[in-house]
């Protein structure tokens, strides 16, 4: 009697796993092919956009950094500099933007259909890893431009990301549940993700950081994105492994992020339907 109960507890884990799991493959490509409707570029625009971007910032920042306060990085690789870091830094932006509205946006679906509301959130951010594949193709081309060779420290990249995923699926979660409730954070969220830009070193080099009054030092090091951002270019720029207090740092982020994201998610999800 306890093993069939067992059993059949276990099948319907697994049912719901993979209810799940085909939920979330049917949002993504819904948004997927939402995204990318009657646009002219479709998909390619995702590359074009980080490449313009990197253009623009580029020309901005090496005039600013003329004076030689961007010893850190050498011209010819501060395109590269730039272009990880904004693609990098997009996938957190991106992704919490949209998962904050993620309940909110699908209160029909949750009410007609028993599933698992945190499908919803995470959804959005695996959504942003398909954006970031294609974004990857743009630093390709970068890479390719200026003749820089990938190295095998690549295969720290599904590292990196797993880290980044689970800091952006815990900061969706909890905006998430907390936009159900009040509704303002959709307003400030966009606030703080522009203040943020700024306090992350998309463009801003060590040496010009170093510059900085030490309350603004304070800010830009302290930042988890400053991490993640590092990570990549580590990667991609510097061709090293990633330092141990880097990968430790990402680590300790993303678990913090993802446990407090969820213990919020599901203390608050039961109430859901009372305010969607």
């Amino acid at each position: 009697m306890a093993d069939t109960l067992t059993t059949l507890k276990a099948t319907h884990a697994k049912s719901d796993f993979q209810k799940d799991v085909f939920i979330l493959k049917q949002l993504v490509g819904r948004d997927f092919k939402r995204k990318y409707r009657r646009s002219v570029l479709g998909v390619v625009w995702s590359v074009l956009n980080p490449l313009l971007m990197m253009v623009v910032m580029a020309i901005v920042f090496s005039t600013i950094f003329a004076q030689g306060r961007n010893g850190s990085v050498s011209p010819e690789l501060y395109p590269l500099y730039l272009i990880v870091g904004n693609v990098t830094f997009s996938v957190m932006s991106d992704s919490t933007s949209q998962a904050l509205m993620s309940i909110i946006d699908n209160a029909s679906l949750l009410k007609k259909v028993k599933v698992h509301r945190f499908v919803f959130p995470v959804q959005k951010v695996l959504f942003s890893l398909v954006n970031f594949g294609f974004s990857l193709i743009a630093v390709a081309i970068v890479m390719l431009w200026f003749r820089i060779v990938p190295t095998w420290h690549l295969i720290w990249l599904p590292v990196g990301l797993l880290f980044l995923m689970l800091f952006c699926m815990g900061i969706g979660l909890l905006l998430s549940s907390l936009t159900v409730f009040f509704r303002d954070i959709m307003h400030l969220w966009s606030v703080v993700i522009t203040a943020w830009t700024y306090f992350t070193p998309i463009f801003w080099t060590d040496d010009f950081i170093k510059l900085m009054h030490p309350v603004l030092q304070f800010f830009m090091y302290g930042n988890p994105m400053y991490n993640y951002v590092n990570f990549m270019r580590q990667i991609f720029l510097w061709q090293t492994n990633p330092e141990p207090v880097t990968v430790i740092i990402c680590a300790g982020w993303a678990l913090v992020a993802f446990a407090a994201g969820y213990t919020v998610f599901h203390k608050l999800e039961h109430k859901f339907i009372l305010y969607i």
